[in-house]
C-alpha cells in the first residue's frame, strides 16, 4: 500500500538524520523519561481504584472516572490543541508520481494515529480497567472502556488538528480557550450546570451498551471528514501562504518600546519573535499551565515541613518563563547569529536587553502567583525571597551558562514534541539552578531555621541587584570567549 511506503519512508527520513545520531544521547534520555512516565503511570492505574473509593461514599470509582471523562477529554484536547504537533509532508517529490492527493492527505491524517504518546494512557486505563471496572461490570464492560478511551483519543487527536489548522494557536485562542474553562468550573462549582451527572449517564451507556461505542467512532468519523474538507478547500501551497501572511501581520506593535533606546528596540525585536513562531509561543502556553504546579504542593499536609521541596516549588512557579525560555536565550537567535554579530550592537547592550526581557519575565510571573498568598504567610514570605533570589542571582547564571548551548534552535520547526536544541547541557543548566538552592534551604532550616534560609537566600539576591553592572560585565566577558563556538555551532544544520 502507498500508506505503508509513505510510513516507511518517514521512518527512514528521521533515522538517517544526522541529528538523530548527533543528538544520539539526549533521544536515550528522553527514552529513559519515557520509561519512567510508564512507570508512574502504570503505579497510578493501579492505585486510581482506591484513591477513587475514597473520593464519594456512593458512587463506585467506574461512575466517578465517566462522569470526569467530560473534563479528562476537554483537557485533553486543549492541551493537543497548543502543543500537538502537526503533520507536514513535502508536497513537490509526490506531486510529480502517480500518488493520489487523496493517499497524501490521508497519510497526514492518520499519521498521528500510531504515536506512542497517543497511547501512554494506558497504562492508567487497562489496570483500572482490570481491577475495578471489571469487578463492577463485567470483563465485556472492560473492554469496550479500554476502547472507548483509545477512541476518545482519536477524537481528540484528530479534532485538534482541525482547530489548529481552522483558528490557529494564537493568543486570542489562547484566551479563549481559558475563558471556556472558567466558565465549566464556574458552572460546576457553583452548581448552575452539571457536567458531571450528564458525562457519567453518557459514558455509561457507551460502555455498557455493545452498540455504544457507535458514539465515539461516529465523533472520529466527523473529525476527520472536517479536516478533509478543510484540506480540499487548502490544498494549494497559496492558499496557506496566505493564512501565514494573514497571522504575521497580526503581531501586536510595540513601538512603545522604541523610547527606551536600543535596549527597548532589541526587547522589541525578540517579543516579536516570540509571538510570531509556535516553539516560542508553546513556551508562553506550557508556562500557564504548570502556573498551576503549586496547587499540588500547597494544599497537601505531607508537605508542609519539607522546606526545601516547598522552596523549590515557588522558586519554578515565580520564575517558570524565566526558566523555560532563559536556558536557550542566545540559542533562539541563532538562525540569524552572525548577521546580529555583524551589526553595530555592544554585546552589553544585548546581554542587557536579555536580562531585563527576563526580569520582566520573572515579574509576570510573580504577580499571577499572588493568589497563593491565600495559603498563608508562609508560602508568602517564599514567593518573596524566590523572587528576589530568581531575579537576583538565577537571571545572572541562566545568561551565563546559556552561552554554553551551542545547538542551532530552528524556530520554523513545530512547536510541539520538538527537542531541537537540546542537549545534555541544557539539563546541566537547569538542574544546579534550580536544586543547589532547594538544598540551601532545606540544610539551613534543619540546622537553623526556616526564615534563617529565606533571609540567606534574599540577601544572595539583594546582592544580585547592587552588583548588576559588574556581574553584567562577567556575562560579557564569557559571551566574548564563547561567541565564535556559539557562532560554529549554530551554522550547523540537523
Amino acid at each position: 500500500m502507498v500508506v505503508l511506503d509513505l510510513v516507511k519512508q518517514e521512518w527512514k527520513k528521521g533515522t538517517r538524520a544526522q541529528g538523530f545520531y548527533k543528538n544520539l544521547a539526549v533521544n536515550l534520555l528522553l527514552g529513559f523519561l519515557a520509561l519512567y512516565m510508564a512507570a508512574l503511570f502504570l503505579f497510578l492505574g493501579f492505585s486510581l481504584d482506591n484513591i477513587l473509593e475514597s473520593v464519594h461514599d456512593t458512587l463506585n470509582p467506574a461512575e466517578l472516572f465517566g462522569g470526569a471523562m467530560f473534563y479528562i477529554v476537554v483537557a485533553g484536547l486543549a492541551f493537543r490543541f497548543f502543543m500537538q504537533q502537526l503533520n507536514t509532508i513535502n508536497l513537490p517529490p509526490y506531486q510529480v508520481l502517480p500518488i493520489k492527493r487523496t493517499v497524501l492527505v490521508n497519510f497526514l491524517l492518520v499519521k498521528p494515529l500510531f504515536s506512542i504518546i497517543n497511547y501512554f494512557h494506558l497504562f492508567i486505563v487497562i489496570p483500572f480497567a482490570v481491577q475495578s471496572v471489571s469487578g463492577y461490570y463485567g470483563s465485556a464492560v472492560a473492554v469496550r472502556f479500554v476502547l472507548a478511551c483509545v477512541i476518545f483519543v482519536w477524537f481528540n487527536s484528530l479534532m485538534a488538528a482541525f482547530l489548529k489548522r481552522k483558528f490557529s494557536s494564537g493568543f486570542l485562542s489562547f484566551v479563549a480557550l481559558i475563558v471556556v474553562f472558567a466558565v465549566l468550573i464556574a458552572l460546576e462549582y457553583f452548581k448552575i450546570f452539571s457536567f458531571f451527572n450528564i458525562s457519567k449517564i453518557c459514558f455509561g451507556f457507551i460502555v455498557g451498551n455493545p452498540l455504544g461505542l457507535l458514539i465515539p467512532l461516529a465523533a472520529v468519523v466527523a473529525a476527520y471528514l472536517l479536516n478533509r474538507l478543510f484540506f480540499y478547500q487548502n490544498y494549494y501551497p497559496e492558499r496557506f501562504n496566505q493564512k501565514i501572511k494573514s497571522d504575521r501581520n497580526s503581531t501586536a506593535d510595540l513601538s512603545f518600546l522604541n523610547r527606551f533606546g536600543m535596549i527597548g528596540e532589541m526587547i522589541a525585536v525578540e517579543l516579536k519573535l516570540i509571538l510570531r513562531h509556535k516553539r516560542t509561543k508553546s513556551i508562553l502556553y506550557m508556562s500557564a499551565f504548570f502556573l498551576l504546579y503549586g496547587l499540588i504542593f500547597y494544599t497537601q499536609p505531607a508537605y508542609q515541613e519539607r522546606a526545601g521541596l516547598l522552596f523549590f516549588v515557588a522558586m519554578f512557579v515565580t520564575g517558570l518563563l524565566m526558566f523555560m525560555y532563559g536556558q536557550w536565550v542566545i540559542s533562539w537567535d541563532s538562525g540569524h547569529f552572525d548577521s546580529l554579530m555583524t551589526k553595530n550592537i555592544p554585546i552589553r547592550t544585548y546581554l542587557n536587553a536579555n536580562y531585563y526581557m527576563l526580569l520582566a519575565f520573572n515579574v509576570i510571573c510573580f504577580v499571577l502567583t499572588t493568589p497563593y498568598f491565600f495559603f498563608g504567610t508562609k508560602i508568602i514570605y517564599m514567593h518573596l525571597a524566590a523572587f528576589v533570589f530568581n531575579s537576583g542571582v538565577n537571571i545572572y547564571l541562566l545568561l551565563f551558562l546559556a552561552t554554553y548551548n551551542t545547538k542551532r534552535i530552528d524556530l520554523t520547526k513545530a512547536s510541539a514534541m520538538n527537542y531541537q536544541g537540546t542537549t545534555f547541557k541544557s539539563f546541566l543548566i537547569v538542574m544546579p539552578i534550580m536544586l543547589l538552592p532547594m538544598f540551601i534551604v532545606g540544610a539551613i532550616s534543619t540546622l537553623v531555621s526556616m526564615p534563617v534560609a529565606l533571609w540567606t537566600l534574599t540577601i544572595l539576591g539583594v546582592a544580585g541587584f547592587l552588583l548588576r553592572k559588574p556581574l553584567i560585565t562577567l556575562c560579557v566577558n564569557q559571551f566574548n570567549k564563547r561567541k565564535y563556538k556559539l557562532a560554529e555551532g549554530f551554522r550547523q544544520s540537523e
